[in-house]
């Protein structure tokens, strides 16, 4: 308790230093000062002056009254004593004038001391909000990574390293039933499986023109006929999203679980699978359903999209592990299936 009225007897103290109490009220003027007092003085020499000189001195200054004379006479009294009243009006003026500037001058301290209080606050405050804007974006970060990391170690299942399963061999009775065809065998099947990671990093598409990695999975992956299809199918989706000022690179969506993806690839829709709709910019969805009706190219394109994505993920998930799951879900072309899911009413 002590330290409390301490600390309250320093800050009034401090308050009382920096704006005097009752600065800006209007000040008290005496009725009669220095300056009256002095012009009263002299006021009165003046007229015993002029007594003793007219009457006492001059014993025949009224022997014969003259009109101008009298005149005379009464400005020779009356004047010095009305030009010391206005030099005696005048001082008191200017020391009024002197304090009101003084207190205009306190004022205009107080007030400039409270505007850089003011600022100084106000950029504490901006400075306490960034602060605490980034670290919620750290949060937001470390927890998607807390969430890749754990679909990483959610599964240990061995898998093969194509996007989808290698067809089965036909057997001898097979052969003998079917005969030989002479239609040869396609040359993407000759060449060697599209992997996982470079399906996914295709499927991201390169970050810069300097990003050799993301060209050269971009390649292998338009070597794959299917994976070729999905691939076209999105830049022409992104390309036309681009045009309303939507980008994937601004959609931070909510990523879902591999499972939920898992129900998906095995046909489920609706609420089941709602999760996956994580994206949450009203202004994109806003934006890309009026698009979807007004537009039919872009309608056709869409839908041809959503198409190719979901034959593509069905035989990607046969073979991919939860992590990859993630790895795909957190690609360009996995954020334009969430909006354009949730604008077609996939997730509905």
């Amino acid at each position: 308790m002590s330290q409390s009225n301490g600390q309250q007897k320093m800050t009034d103290e401090n308050d009382s230093k920096s704006t005097p109490l009752g600065i800006y009220d209007k000040p008290h003027v005496p009725t009669v000062t220095g300056v009256e007092v002095i012009a009263v003085a002299l006021s009165f020499v003046w007229l015993a002056g002029a007594v003793v000189f007219f009457l006492v001195l001059d014993t025949d200054a009224f022997a014969e009254v003259d009109n101008l004379r009298f005149i005379m006479t009464l400005l020779a009294i009356f004047m010095p004593v009305a030009m010391i009243w206005v030099a005696a009006t005048a001082a008191r003026s200017a020391r009024v004038v002197r304090e009101e500037s003084a207190r205009l001058q306190a004022a205009i301290d107080g007030m400039r001391r409270t505007y850089v209080a003011q600022s100084q606050g106000a950029q504490v405050q901006m400075n306490a909000e960034n602060s605490v804007t980034q670290k919620l974006d750290e949060i937001a970060a470390a927890t998607r990574k807390t969430e890749s990391a754990l679909a990483t170690f959610s599964t240990s299942r061995e898998r093969e390293g194509g996007i989808r399963k290698s067809a089965e061999a036909p057997t001898s009775d097979q052969i003998a039933n079917q005969g030989l065809l002479e239609l040869g065998t396609p040359a993407e099947e000759l060449g060697p499986p599209l992997s996982r990671a470079d399906f996914i990093t295709a499927l991201n598409f390169p970050e810069n023109p300097d990003d050799a990695e993301g060209f050269a999975a971009l390649r292998m992956a338009l070597k794959d006929r299917k994976a070729a299809h999905l691939i076209q199918a999105s830049q022409d989706i992104l390309t036309l999203l681009s045009q309303d000022g939507i980008y994937m690179d601004d959609l931070r969506p909510d990523l879902a679980r591999p499972e939920i993806w898992r129900h998906f690839a095995a046909g489920e829709r609706g609420r089941a699978i709602a999760a996956l709709g994580g994206v949450r910019d009203r202004s994109s969805l806003a934006l890309a359903a009026g698009r979807m009706k007004q537009d039919p190219i872009f309608r056709d394109a869409a839908h041809h999209f959503l198409r190719r994505f979901d034959t593509s993920f069905v035989e990607f998930e046969e073979t991919a592990t939860d992590a990859e799951i993630a790895a795909l879900a957190d690609t360009r072309t996995a954020h334009a299936f969430m909006l354009l899911g949730r604008v077609a009413g996939i997730f509905d």
